[in-house]
């Protein structure tokens, strides 16, 4: 609503800027298009006017909370310089128009004090708009053209006031062919202006002292826009090209490192592919990266709108409790495979389990001749070998061997992350067990005789040793603490209380 209120009140901010200078110095202007001036400025000041009744209504933030008392926003945008600055503007000056004739729509200069109105447009947009750095190349050539279109209407009014033709430097008299019409006048003094302001082109000699003045002046504004203008180009090609230079000083800095240390030329190729893959496909962002400046809550809020659909894929997490999979979401890890590369190998460890988000991955033999199955998006894999099941055949071991088939863009859980997460959810760690003893059970993986038996004695083990760290952990932190309470109330040395005296 408060937005599209701003491309409202813009517009007619807009038309004043540009015309009411324009009419003021081109007299065919304003006195052949009256009566169409005349209603679109009545339009404009209506809708100056509802805008001081809608800022009377736009809330505002007191210690994080909305206001929306309506006496309190009247009160506040009253007390505010922009009500002074609404109302010079809303002055009724159009009376003037009785005294001083129809030629004069300068009298409606108090009308450009809305300018703050139009730049709060543009950075509202910059802010909501994908292309940011394309939007402010836009704002900057806007901003030049309204300063030229100035200066070309000062220009012929200068003109008028020291004669049309009188010298080379103004404007030809208007009576000679081709230079009659308002668009002629008007090309000639923005073709003028354009040269002069940014200084790329010549114009002629000034000849009296009143054209001297007015051409260093000139001169000078247009220093002032060139500075301008190279030091807001420059800083929009660095924006525009951060993100390629930070990128490419990673790779400098790995094809310097393998050089040094010798790495083989294959090895090398293969990895300026991986970069190469990473920018194509637009993943080299780091995400922790950007997201760290961030609070917390907002972070998770976003890994769970990016990630939560891909972890509800996975069989032994269907139905968990809502509280664990935003755990389990915030500790999913990126990884990207090349080519070729073996995710896991058959006999290993089974430390992570994976989710594949992109790409594919095939299980092979031993010796990687023979494929025997290709997985494909939302396949998970490694997951039954993290929650170590009593009586699994295989153990905490792999059963197979993966492969990436091309670029396979992989989420990572970790047992470690894993376990960490379901100390707090124990009816839900029941309830995944239970899911992998299913799915064990129907590929004929598990012993029953073995899962029956007691409890695990190198599982009770390993709670022992996590909950002897946790103690102590806790057993310092809470020695600390008591010391730095010992410091405080611990009295001054007498030495040191003679020295404060």
């Amino acid at each position: 609503m408060y937005y599209n209120w701003l491309v409202v009140i813009s517009m007619p901010v807009m038309f004043n800027w540009t015309l009411i200078i324009a009419r003021a110095c081109y007299e065919e202007l304003q006195m052949d298009y009256l009566v169409f001036w005349f209603i679109v400025d009545g339009i404009s000041d209506l809708i100056y006017l509802a805008d001081m009744v809608f800022r009377t209504r736009t809330g505002y933030l007191d210690q994080g909370l909305l206001v929306k008392d309506e006496k309190k926003l009247r009160d506040r945008y009253v007390r505010s310089l922009q009500f002074k600055l609404d109302l010079v503007s809303m002055v009724p000056t159009d009376i003037f128009y009785f005294y001083c004739g129809l030629r004069y729509p300068e009298i409606r200069m108090n009308k450009l004090f809305r300018l703050n109105r139009m730049t709060e447009f543009f950075q509202q947009t910059e802010t909501r708009t994908k292309y940011p750095n394309v939007l402010r190349i836009a704002n900057l050539v806007m901003f030049i053209l309204i300063i030229i279109h100035w200066n070309a209407c000062f220009y012929y009014s200068f003109s008028k006031a020291i004669g049309f033709g009188a010298t080379r430097f103004v404007y030809p008299n208007p009576e000679e062919p081709g230079f009659e019409t308002l668009v002629r006048k008007y090309a000639y003094s923005m073709y003028w202006s354009t040269l002069t302001l940014t200084t790329i082109g010549e114009t002629p000699l000034p000849v009296v002292n009143s054209e001297h003045y007015f051409a260093v002046l000139d001169l000078l504004v247009g220093v002032l826009i060139f500075a301008y203008v190279v030091g807001n180009v420059g800083s929009m090609i660095t924006n525009i090209n951060a993100a390629r230079a930070n990128f490419q000083a990673r790779i400098d800095a790995i094809k310097q490192y393998m050089t040094g240390q010798k790495v083989t030329e294959d090895l090398q190729k293969r990895v300026i592919y991986w970069f190469d893959y990473l920018w194509t496909n637009k993943k080299a962002v780091d995400e922790k990266e950007v997201l760290k400046c961030l609070p917390e809550k907002l972070r998770a809020e976003i890994a769970i709108n990016v990630h939560m659909e891909t972890l509800k894929k996975v069989r032994i997490f269907a139905d968990c409790e809502a509280g664990l999979l935003v755990e389990l979401v915030l500790k999913l890890q990126p990884q990207i495979y090349s080519p070729g590369d073996y995710i896991c190998k058959k006999g290993d460890i089974g430390r992570e389990m994976y989710i594949i988000k992109e790409g594919k991955v095939a299980v092979v033999s031993d010796d990687g001749s023979k494929t025997f199955v290709t997985f494909g998006s939302g396949v998970t894999f490694g997951e039954i070998s993290i929650l170590a099941i009593k009586g699994s055949k295989a153990g905490n071991r792999r059963t197979a061997n993966i492969r990436s088939v091309g670029y396979s863009d992989l989420f990572c859980l970790s047992k470690t992350d894993l376990m960490d997460a379901l100390d707090e959810y124990p009816d839900a760690k029941a309830i995944l067990e239970e899911k992998g003893r299913e799915i064990l059970m129907k590929d004929n993986l598990i012993d029953l005789e073995v899962a029956a038996s007691g409890p695990d004695p190198k599982e009770m083990e390993e709670q022992v040793d996590r909950m002897a760290v946790t103690f102590d952990l806790l057993q310092t932190r809470f020695a600390r603490l008591l010391a730095e309470r010992e410091a405080v109330q611990r009295p001054d040395p007498p030495a040191r209380r003679q020295a404060v005296r």
